[in-house]
């Protein structure tokens, strides 16, 4: 399996009331009760799995005691919590809708995570950049299959391209490229012409 302390969301080192709080806070995240009838209950299942299983390694192996912070680690956790407080800061700029200021923090890391890609596409979305938002979603799922906010983002951004397209066809749209709309507008412009006015006034 992953390493437990990935797993659980915690540093190594970290005291045995963190690791029970982290297990706590996980378990109810992923609670079966929270996805009844939801398209990611069999992953929420998985990682409720993994969860618990990371935490029975833990705590059978006594692995909370402070003799895991070896100076490796402690460069390693503060990397970690560097990356994530960076992370973090641009969550916040999303939040605020400057989505300026979180694409240019995003430009500036060349740490493409799944982290990264996950917050790219919530900025693409939210700019209406659809196609660049589902290719940076799906990027982040492909890396780390069991996150399941990337997931349920992911799910949630093809779920609406569906009744996008369904409602298209149900009113008999389709897509249009540059011909049909070139055709579109010289229809207009021959029938305003018709009736003596002019649409397109070059024609």
């Amino acid at each position: 399996m992953r390493d437990p302390y990935e797993v659980l969301e915690i540093n190594r080192g970290a005291s045995k009331e963190e690791i029970q709080k982290a297990y706590r806070k996980l378990v109810k995240q992923y609670h079966p009760d929270q996805y009844q009838n939801h398209p990611l209950a069999k992953l929420a299942e998985e990682k409720l799995a993994e969860v618990n299983e990371a935490y029975d390694m833990l705590m059978k192996n006594g692995s909370y005691s402070t003799s895991h912070g070896s100076s490796t680690s402690s460069s390693h956790d503060t990397d970690s919590g560097n990356r994530d407080s960076y992370f973090q800061q641009i969550r916040v700029h999303i939040s605020n809708g400057n989505l300026s200021a979180a694409e240019q923090m995003l430009n500036q890391t060349n740490n493409r995570t799944a982290q990264w890609y996950f917050l790219k596409g919530i900025v693409f979305q939210n700019k209406g950049w659809y196609s660049e938002a589902l290719d940076h979603l799906q990027t982040a799922v492909n890396m780390e299959p069991g996150n399941m906010e990337f997931c349920s983002a992911l799910n949630n951004m093809n779920q609406n391209n569906r009744v996008y397209r369904d409602r298209s066809q149900q009113y008999g749209g389709r897509n249009m490229d540059i011909c049909d709309i070139c055709q579109c507008l010289i229809c207009t412009d021959c029938c305003c012409e018709c009736m003596g006015g002019d649409f397109i006034a070059c024609c």
